[in-house]
Parts: C-alpha cells; structure tokens; sequence
C-alpha cells in the first residue's frame, strides 16, 4: 500500500544519492491552509517525523496560522501525537508577534547567529502574555474545541441538503473549511456572504475558511450557518 510518506523518502534518497544534496530539514504546516485547508492524518505527520529522524534531518512546523488556538489546542501539531516535539515551531497572527521556538539543540552556537534590525518587539510579548492569561482563565480552547465540533456537524448536515453544491467539510476546532462545487461558486458565496455581515475567505481552489475568533460561540455560529444556508438557497 503507497501513502505520501512514502514519497517523502523517496525524496530524500533522490536528493541525497542522486543530486548528492543531503536534505537539511523539512518545514510542513500541520494544516495546508493557502493550498486549501489540506489536513494531513496523525500518521502522516508521526511517519514525518520518524523519517526526519532516520535522516539526521530537522522538522520545522510551521504554525502561523494554526498556532494560538483555532484548532482547539494551542499548538496544531500538539493533534498529532508525535513521539517527540518538532525541532522549530514558527509562529505570528494570533501570537501577536512573528517568532520561533525550537529544541536545546537548534541554539546557535555563537551569539547573534538569528539576527535582525528589530530583535522582536518586547510590548508586543506583554500583549501576548495577557492573552495568553485569559485563553487560559476562560477556558477558551475548550470552547474552540466544543463550538468547532458543533460548527463541522452542522456543515456536514448541511451537504446532505445542498450535495451539488458544497461538499468535504473538515477542520480541528474552529479552524474549519468546506469546498463549493467550483471556484465560480465559492467566490460567489463569499461575496454574498460579506453583503450579510459575514467575512468568510477562500483559499485553494474551491474551499471557504472559517478564520473565527477564539470567543466565538454556538450563538455566532449559528448567525453564520443560517446566513450560509440563506445563500445557498439562491
């Protein structure tokens, strides 16, 4: 049986023995999120990594748009089960400022080897401390994990009523994105969608994103689903 690790080690026995170029490292997103909202299985990932390892090769994950929260967790990546965490997690957008954390390992040997004009922005760290303060105090993944739950389900029953239309609703929390039936349709959906209130966006081909705060609640979502199906209504 062939499954996309699969072609990841054959990647790394063409670089390395055919162009003789040993890979580095690998950088993956936990979730595809431009290309379309592309969701890679646990195994995928656990399979990743095992063969990053085999090859003395680093794993960096990038979490710029998953990290935060959306997906119910902090980290997405957290989803996956990995024997051992990645060797560099970037992140930005809701961690209120662009940055990276990796394994002892990665440090630089010589100081300022990771260099810029800026070297961060420290307000932006008591920004982010305060949010992380009430993602916790609120139990706000919890509540992510619960509304996206409800939100995906919805969706789902919702394809049974429009199955020409829309189709492969998917997500971790609400971090979440269904497929129209051609980009035509998606970007009509999202147009009529904004004439409502509602900013939804598109990515990929033919997929609508949800891109929710981490307050967001079965009320707001609701709104939403009840707008959508207004719209596809015609």
């Amino acid at each position: 049986m062939y499954d996309e690790s699969m072609l990841i080690e054959e990647l790394f026995e063409t670089y390395s023995k055919e162009k003789r170029v040993p890979v580095a490292g690998v950088i993956v997103e936990p979730i595809q999120a431009e290309g379309g909202d592309n969701h890679g299985s646990n195994y995928f990932f656990q399979k990743l990594q095992q063969i990053t390892k085999k090859n003395e090769a680093a794993l960096l994950i990038d979490e710029v748009q998953t990290g935060g929260g959306p997906t119910g967790k902090m980290w997405c990546h957290e989803h996956f089960e990995l024997e051992s965490p990645p060797h560099i997690v970037t992140f930005s957008k809701k961690m209120q400022l662009g940055g990276y954390y990796h394994l002892e390992e990665m440090k630089p040997k010589q100081a300022y080897r990771v260099f810029n004009t800026w070297m961060g922005d420290p307000s932006k760290l008591l920004l982010l401390e305060a949010v992380v303060d009430v993602i916790f105090k609120d139990n706000l993944l919890d509540l992510v994990t619960r509304v996206g739950d409800y939100t995906l389900a919805e969706l789902r029953k919702m394809e049974n009523e429009f199955s020409g239309t829309m189709n492969s609703s998917r997500g971790k929390g609400t971090f979440i994105a269904f497929n129209c039936a051609t980009s035509e349709l998606r970007d009509a959906t999202i147009k009529k969608l904004l004439k409502r209130g509602i900013q939804a966006g598109g990515c990929g081909d033919c997929a609508v994103r949800l891109r929710p705060a981490l307050t967001f609640t079965e009320h707001h979502a609701n709104i939403f689903l009840d707008n959508l199906r207004s719209v596809l209504k015609g």
